[in-house]
């Protein structure tokens, strides 16, 4: 059988073992995460569970394939390596699939998450679970209403207040509470274009993994074709051609000179 090229062996194997490695880490993330959360018992718990298991899945098939990769291209098994670049092909047909619509839509991402939010005004009125979710953002980003703190109606909560030591530190702004003569100072920057800016960034965190494990899953793809291709050639001794040669035994000229011709 043909032997796989030794340093195209060694690259796979080195990528591969990278891969289980980090199929390891989204396995360990996944139990930090459900540890942390375990205790807790809300309403978003559902949707944290769901969380979990697609990583738990996600770094399981990632660490399989790895080592199945890996094994294929040490044991140079020509049947891992054909179930290595199957998994290959379809993982990068499916990143490419999720990658180029989320792509495409990321520029209208703020227009619907705008509508979205907008909706939930005016936030006096709104449910407990968004004024809880506005509260958490102004808490977290320091920011007073989605648009502008006249989003609460003049019923402005706490999580709105500047204290004075965070006066100098953030944009702070004087406004009258509605049933109080005295003014109060408030955070001037409202939590939706904050918000917005991190979504933003997560987005285009989240198409630059999906590109690149496409591309890894392509090279994946390449390596492993040339592997395979390497087992089918065969190791052709090599023929060394002879040419037979017949020669008839002649007498040396001085014998031939010497001895009388033959009787007719």
């Amino acid at each position: 059988m043909a032997k796989i090229n030794t340093c195209l062996k060694r690259t796979f194997i080195g990528f591969n073992l990278f891969f289980a490695i980090v199929g390891g880490i989204i396995i360990g993330l996944a139990v930090l995460s459900q540890i942390f959360t375990s205790s807790e018992e809300d309403s978003n718990m559902e949707s944290r569970a769901s969380g979990i298991i697609c990583l738990y899945v996600m770094g399981a098939v990632t660490m399989m394939l790895s080592l199945l990769g890996a094994y294929g291209a040490y044991k140079e098994s020509k049947a891992s390596l054909i179930v290595f670049l199957v998994c290959m092909i379809l993982g990068a047909l499916l990143m490419i699939r999720a990658g180029i619509p989320s792509a495409v839509a990321r520029p209208q991402l703020e227009g619907i998450m705008e509508e979205k939010f907008k909706e939930f005004l005016p936030l006096s009125d709104a449910s407990f679970q968004i004024k809880h979710m506005a509260d958490m953002l102004q808490e977290k980003l320091h920011c007073c209403g989605l648009f502008s703190y006249r989003d609460w109606n003049g019923d402005i909560p706490s999580t709105c207040i500047c204290n004075p030591e965070e006066e100098e530190e953030y944009e702070c702004r004087r406004i009258g509470y509605q049933y109080l003569t005295q003014s109060r100072s408030i955070y001037s920057k409202p939590c939706f274009p904050i918000l917005m800016r991190y979504v933003l960034l997560l987005a285009d965190i989240v198409l630059g993994v999906v590109f690149t494990l496409a591309s890894l899953a392509v090279l994946g793809t390449i390596l492993s074709c040339i592997m395979i291709h390497q087992l089918r050639q065969r190791n052709t001794a090599t023929v060394l051609l002879s040419v037979p040669a017949i020669f008839t035994p002649r007498l040396p000229k001085y014998e031939e000179l010497q001895n009388p011709p033959p009787p007719y």
